[in-house]
């Protein structure tokens, strides 16, 4: 990511030229609109026969002067916008590769079961993102047909969220109301913020709003158990309300971040509910993609440059280990111990009697004469006795 770092640098400062440039020029420009317009008016006022010709003569030529400094100042500076553009092309093609198809396994998407999974899942982010109208133009184009038991859930998460983004709490509410019980499954505090939420917004409506804010506190009423602290802090502003709760002890009550904290936990809720996971997996694919392609490209410049071409034949394993942080753990992955190879579909685990895995290959290398010796104990069996196993 630093490459995408080093390029944004690069657009930043574009940006603040682009910026600076714009104003300066506005200045510049209504300076000197203010000075003809003055020296038009005195002529008007005076008129020529009046006014001596030397000071008028001298006046204009001053004026002339100013605007083609001006204009001169103005041309220097686009030209220094100009490199600064060039600049940020020519980091793009030093921090990024055109050509990534060396480390891209050929014919990838020829299948088209896999193109079908590929349409579906870009048509499912879009979902996500509430882009309702293009996920179905391409629903349509690719041919894939989705479901609407499929479409129905991300276009009820999608409304909340939108009413969440304008501070519309009752969407919200009502849809943790109804699935109340299965967000305390989760030992989920969604309902209890979003009561939480509304009151603070009755807090906002001032002293008029205090006799309608002591009525809703009783839904605080099954979260005292859990939340006793939260709820002695919310009914201990009313204290303020007269004064102002920005002016008082609980000023923190009224902090912007709220609302984007409860937009995280009602699509982190919602989507556990769902069974989906919180991020899109077309997003995660992409920002995994992200940090190991410039890994990939270094170890397969190293490998063409040592001529050890042999090292890395199949794209469909990595050469190396690629670390994405936790957040992109999802599966678990077993190594053979023996081949230090990573299992696949092909060469999944196998479990020995003994009780140690191996890959199949392994097992299949290690097999003499219908008999297996298990590499880490001296116990013999049968190969054929071995238990695949799934992670």
């Amino acid at each position: 990511m630093e490459q995408c770092a080093c390029v944004e640098r690069e657009l930043e400062k574009v940006l603040h030229r682009f910026v600076t440039y714009g104003h300066q020029s506005e200045e510049r420009l209504d300076d000197l609109l203010r000075n003809v317009c003055e020296l038009r008016s005195r002529l008007v006022a005076y008129g020529v026969q009046d006014a001596d010709l030397s000071v008028l003569h001298q006046t204009m030529a001053q004026c002339c002067k100013e605007i083609k400094e001006t204009v001169q100042m103005l041309a220097s500076r686009h030209k220094d916008i100009h490199g600064s553009v060039s600049k940020v092309g020519k980091a793009i093609d030093r921090n990024f590769d055109a050509e990534v198809s060396a480390v891209v396994a050929e014919n990838v998407w020829d299948s088209p079961e896999r193109q079908k999974y590929l349409s579906e899942t870009i048509v499912e982010h879009l979902y996500r993102q509430g882009m309702l109208s293009v996920a179905e133009d391409l629903s349509q184009e690719s041919g894939v047909v989705i479901d609407m038991s499929m479409k129905q859930p991300f276009l009820e998460l999608n409304r909340i969220l939108e009413a969440l983004r304008t501070q519309d709490l009752r969407p919200a509410l009502e849809w943790a109301v109804t699935n109340r019980q299965r967000l305390l499954d989760l030992n989920s505090t969604l309902e209890f913020k979003l009561h939480r939420l509304y009151f603070i917004s009755l807090l906002n409506g001032g002293i008029g709003k205090q006799q309608e804010a002591l009525q809703y506190a009783r839904h605080f009423q099954p979260f005292a158990s859990q939340h006793q602290r939260d709820i002695q802090i919310l009914m201990g502003s009313l204290v303020y309300l007269r004064h102002g709760i920005e002016n008082s002890p609980y000023r923190s009550l009224l902090e912007t971040d709220q609302w984007a904290e409860i937009c995280n936990i009602f699509t982190r809720d919602a989507c556990s509910l769902l069974g989906l996971s919180v991020e899109s997996p077309l997003s995660v694919s992409f920002a995994s993609g992200c940090m190991a392609l410039p890994v990939l490209m270094n170890i397969k410049q190293v490998i063409e440059q040592r001529q050890c071409s042999g090292v890395w034949t199949h794209k469909d394993e990595l050469p190396i280990e690629i670390e994405l942080g936790k957040k992109c753990w999802y599966h678990s992955v077993f190594a053979c111990p023996i081949l230090r190879q990573q299992t696949s579909e092909s060469n999944p685990p196998m479990k020995l009697i003994c009780g140690h895995v191996i890959s199949r290959d392994a097992l299949n290398k290690l097999t003499n004469a219908g008999k297996l010796k298990c590499p880490y104990c001296p116990m013999e069996q049968n190969p054929s006795d071995a238990k695949q196993i799934f992670f």
